[in-house]
Order: structure tokens, then C-alpha cells, then sequence
């Protein structure tokens, strides 16, 4: 990589960084696997930037990178353990910037959607892409997607009305 690549790779890494961490995050529901999943993007990303530089879109096409290490990450033979507790750190504080009013239940509801709903809803309303673009990055069709974030926000929807009803 030239001097001039490895200074916009720098600057990217530096602006997207916290957005990045905080989309795996939202995939995995564990802050040291959402940094491994940020390293792996951003080691892939630097021996990649030419490619990547060359996407349409420069954040959908990394996002699809850490959305694919996240999914690589799931078939791993470990990870089929499950935590029953909690950390005993707590996480990091939440930037206010992104305050949800009620993030601890919107973390547990999204805990609740099957793996590719989730992928599919944070990728678009989370991270903003297009349904083309999501549908591009999770290598599924558009009607795929549009089905997939709709049951996955009926799903949502659902059980946050449960909650409060109960």
C-alpha cells in the first residue's frame, strides 16, 4: 500500500471506527467479540483497499465485510457456547449522540430475531443501506429483505407491545 492509501486508510479507520464497533455490537451482543469482528473487517479492509475503494458504495461494502465476518464468526465451533450471565465489566457508556429511550430493551429485542432478521435490520435502519445494498452485502434478493426487515420489525413491534401490556 502507497504512503497516500495507508493515510486514507488511517483517516477512515479513524472516522468509522465507533460506528463500526457499534454495528457489530448490534450484531453479536458482546462488546470484545464486536472488537474482534472490527479488527478482522479492518485487516481484511487494509490487504483489500483497492477493491474496496473502488465499491459504489465505500461504507455499505465494509459494513458487508463486517456483516460477513460476524456470520464467518457464528459457524466457528466456539461460539456454539452460550454466556449465562453477565460480564461482570459493564459496557462501555453509550454515546449520546445515538441515545435510544430505552436501549437495554431494544438490545433484548433484538436478541430476540433470528440471525439474518437481525443482520437485515441493522443493516437497514441501523447502518442506513439501501435495500439493494443490503440485499447485495447478505448475498440474498431484494424481496428477500423487504421480507426479512418486515417480519423482523412485526417481530419487534410485537414484542415490545407484549411487554408493555404484561
Amino acid at each position: 500500500m502507497r504512503r497516500n492509501q495507508e493515510r486514507d486508510y488511517r483517516d477512515y479507520v479513524v472516522a468509522r471506527h465507533d460506528r463500526l464497533r457499534r454495528t457489530a455490537y448490534l450484531l453479536c451482543r458482546d462488546w470484545h467479540t464486536a472488537d474482534d469482528l472490527v479488527a478482522t473487517t479492518l485487516t481484511k479492509l487494509y490487504r483489500h483497499w483497492d477493491r474496496a475503494r473502488s465499491a459504489d458504495n465505500f461504507d455499505a461494502y465494509v459494513h458487508g465485510m463486517l456483516t460477513h465476518a460476524w456470520l464467518d464468526e457464528l459457524r466457528r465451533p466456539w461460539r456454539r457456547e452460550h454466556r449465562t450471565g453477565d460480564t461482570p465489566e459493564p459496557p462501555p457508556a453509550p454515546d449520546p449522540a445515538h441515545a435510544v429511550a430505552d436501549r437495554a430493551e431494544l438490545r433484548t429485542l433484538l436478541d430476540e430475531l433470528p440471525r439474518r432478521q437481525r443482520a437485515v435490520v441493522v443493516l437497514r435502519y441501523y447502518c442506513d443501506l439501501s435495500i439493494t445494498e443490503t440485499a447485495r452485502i447478505l448475498g440474498v434478493s431484494e424481496g428477500t429483505v423487504k421480507a426479512q426487515a418486515a417480519r423482523g420489525l412485526d417481530l419487534l413491534r410485537g414484542a415490545h407491545v407484549y411487554r408493555e401490556v404484561s
